[in-house]
Parts: C-alpha cells; sequence; structure tokens
C-alpha cells in the first residue's frame, strides 16, 4: 500500500477539508508533531497521551528535508512517505500529514487545532507555536512520559554492539 492510497494520510489541502468535516459533526482536533524516525515507545506514550485528550488527533511529520535542518547529516533514517504510513497504522492516529517548515505554525494557522500536544521535552513557555495556538483561543497540552527515549540514543546504542551473522555450512564469511 501506497501512502498515496492510505484514507488516513493527507495533502494540507485534503486535511484541511477532512478537519472541517470533523468539526462540522462537533469533533475535537488535537494536533501532535515530531521527526517519528524509528517509532519508539516514547513516540507510542506521547501519541496515546495526546489521543486521551479527546476528539481527532492529527500528527504532522517533518519531511525528510527538515529532519536533516534539525538532526543533521545521516538523518532521517526512515523516508518521509514511510514514517507517515507507519503513523497512520496506529489506531490512535486519525490523520497525518507531512509537513517541510522548521514548525508547524502554519499548520496551525490553517487547521485552528483545539489543543497542540507537544513532549515532555517541551514545556507550555518553550513550545515554538504556542503564540499561534492561543492568538484563536487554542491551548497547548505537554503529553507523554519524561524524554527517556530517543532515535539519536537508540543508534548510538546500535553502533556500540557487535554484529555477528550465523553461517551456515557451505556458506563463506564474506
Amino acid at each position: 500500500m501506497s501512502a498515496q492510497s492510505n484514507p488516513r494520510i493527507f495533502d494540507r489541502r485534503g486535511l484541511q477539508e477532512r478537519v472541517a468535516e470533523w468539526r462540522k459533526a462537533g469533533e475535537k482536533i488535537t494536533l501532535a508533531n515530531g521527526c517519528f524516525d524509528l517509532l519508539h515507545v516514547g513516540h507510542i506514550r506521547y501519541l496515546r497521551a495526546a489521543k486521551a485528550l479527546g476528539g481527532r488527533l492529527i500528527v504532522a511529520v517533518n519531511s525528510d528535508e527538515s529532519v536533516r535542518t534539525l538532526k543533521g547529516e545521516g538523518r532521517p533514517l526512515v523516508p518521509a512517505e514511510e514514517r507517515a504510513e507507519i503513523l497512520a497504522a496506529l489506531t490512535d492516529v486519525d490523520a497525518v500529514v507531512v509537513f517541510s517548515e522548521p514548525d508547524v505554525r502554519a499548520l496551525v494557522r490553517e487547521l485552528h487545532p483545539d489543543i497542540q500536544a507537544k513532549g515532555t521535552d517541551y514545556t507550555v513557555d518553550s513550545v515554538p507555536e504556542r503564540d499561534e495556538v492561543f492568538k484563536y483561543g487554542g491551548r497547548v497540552a505537554i503529553v507523554g512520559d519524561p524524554k527517556d527515549h530517543s532515535v539519536t540514543e537508540m543508534k548510538s546504542r546500535m553502533n556500540q554492539r557487535p554484529v555477528t551473522r550465523e553461517i551456515k555450512p557451505g556458506q563463506q564469511r564474506s
């Protein structure tokens, strides 16, 4: 299945239309965002806590270019379309959109989520888009576990572990 055929993955215009439908039905909108380069338990706990705030959960995923800007060369490890598809498979996630800006201010202006959910590596005062959220009366919520998990740390641990490969009878070492 390609990301284009997944009914939970939207372009910006399609997402605006879906949000309008949800609002017409009386749904509350929560927006969460991040790189989600390698999905780990910290991501799952963050998204589950964001969904628990109520209503529909939209996850905005950084584009490959914005991940490189934020995390450096060699990142992302997984392309944006695949990260979006993985997130769209989660039951807590109602919609996924890829964005290329350095933060989600533009999406906040377009969607006016009722709640902007951020992870515990932020405080309400340090959320980059908080002023945009407050302009129209939205709120910022800090959710999830303490930031004890990261792709950078996982990558570091993987690089420290020796890789062993089983050699089958008749197979040569490479």
